[in-house]
């Protein structure tokens, strides 16, 4: 098995990526804000798009933590890398700031884009 991290944003935007390659498979661990925690569960696979057979697309299967937000944020970065890579994907999310405003959640959201863009051009080598 291969390890990488990355991190992106500052203070308690920071958000940190921990990438663990399991054979051809892939997965993340992505955490931050001031409360770092496991919030939601993705399961990607690629697969044939359904709109151009000539590109791969995926599906997930997400679980979220009940009360928690974060099914979207690891059911978006579990499809890009399962696309991809052509791999199967499990990303786990928990990122919390308490009493988060929306332009905090805004930041967060950037962070998660920037620290995404990253894994992807970083561990396409590993795979």
């Amino acid at each position: 098995m291969k390890q990488q991290s990355f991190e992106a944003g500052e203070g308690v935007y920071r958000i940190e990526a921990a990438v663990l390659i399991c054979g051809r498979d892939i997965s993340v661990a992505i955490c931050g804000g001031d409360t770092p925690h496991i919030g939601a569960v993705a399961l990607a696979s690629p697969r044939m798009s359904l709109a151009d057979k000539e590109r791969t697309s995926a599906s997930a299967s997400v679980i979220c933590v009940t009360g928690h937000k974060e099914d979207e944020l690891a059911r978006s970065a579990a499809l890009q890398l399962a696309a991809k890579f052509c791999c199967q994907v499990v990303v786990i999310a928990g990122i919390h700031i308490d009493d988060a405003t929306a332009d905090d959640i805004k930041t967060l959201w950037n962070s998660y884009e920037e620290v995404m863009a990253k894994i992807m051009a970083g561990i396409e080598s590993l795979i």
